[in-house]
């Protein structure tokens, strides 16, 4: 009984009400642009600007006009951009686990000078701006022919690679070695150690790293726009960027539905995920 006095003491702290409220009001700002967003995406075009920030009303409210506007709209099928969107984020996630996790393995076991200059290189790529490179990356794309939805993912791999080795490589760090030697004294290479030791084990880091990536690609605007041939190929934002009608007007009712559509699945993804990143962070967490 006196240990539930303690915590309910402990929660009613004017220091913890504090917190609460500011996490709070911190919580409603983020959300904040979600919900206009939503509200918008149901009212005529005329309404948007004028009425931002109120409810759809009787004169305001479009149904799913907008919704049915956004997809229809122009010579390029919404469902193609869908379609090359997943399979941008799909091949990119997938290409960046394998090598990130293989290389985080190698560098943290052998660990000699070569692989700490490799690794630090790796850290170091995380600060270094993506504008300082984008020009030359584009250049360098079309010249290599990398510039479709199915070769664009060798791209993302060289972008996402310095965050993913960074959390796998303190995850193997955490990992007791005898499991390893174990697997060697009953025969296994080193692939075959990795792919049926070392990977299972890394699961928990595999997921979170997997979320971080989804989350990344699936909202990037700027690489695909540089890189694909946007006659051919169009991801979700660059179909909403080019949703405008003659002389640059925009349709900012269907804009909103679009916008409404592509958030969605990552919302759904992250809501589902999200207790996995925590888990891989600390799963991640350099030991020593």
């Amino acid at each position: 009984m006196k240990s539930k006095d303690f915590a309910l003491d402990k929660r009613n702290k004017p220091s913890n009400i504090i917190l609460t409220i500011v996490f709070s009001v911190i919580s409603v700002i983020y959300v904040l642009p979600v919900l206009v967003v939503l509200m918008n995406s149901f009212k005529f075009n005329e309404y948007v600007n004028s009425t931002t920030f109120q409810l759809p009303n009787a004169m305001s409210f479009a149904g799913f006009n907008n919704y049915i506007k956004g997809i229809t709209f122009g010579n390029y099928p919404f469902f193609n951009s869908v379609f090359y969107s997943f399979t941008i984020t799909i091949l990119s996630t997938i290409l960046i686990l394998l090598c990130t996790s293989m290389c985080a393995w190698y560098l943290s076991r052998v660990n000699n000078f070569i692989c700490k200059v490799v690794y630090y290189l790796c850290v170091f790529s995380m600060v270094v701006p993506f504008q300082m490179v984008m020009f030359t990356l584009s250049k360098t794309a079309d010249t290599l022919n990398l510039n479709t939805p199915y070769t664009i993912p060798i791209i993302y791999l060289g972008f996402g690679a310095g965050l993913a080795v960074f959390m796998f490589s303190g995850f193997v760090k955490s990992m007791p070695l005898s499991v390893e030697e174990a697997a060697s004294i009953d025969g296994c290479g080193p692939i075959r150690t990795f792919f049926q030791v070392v990977l299972p084990i890394m699961r928990p880091t595999i997921i979170s790293v997997g979320i971080l990536e989804i989350m990344w690609i699936w909202n990037d605007y700027l690489l695909p726009y540089l890189v694909l041939d946007r006659k051919l190929y169009m991801t979700i934002p660059i179909h909403i960027q080019y949703l405008q009608g003659s002389y640059g007007a925009v349709d900012l009712g269907a804009t909103m539905a679009l916008i409404v559509l592509s958030v969605i699945p990552i919302i759904i993804f992250y809501a589902v995920c999200q207790k996995h990143i925590i888990k891989g962070v600390m799963a991640g967490a350099v030991k020593g």
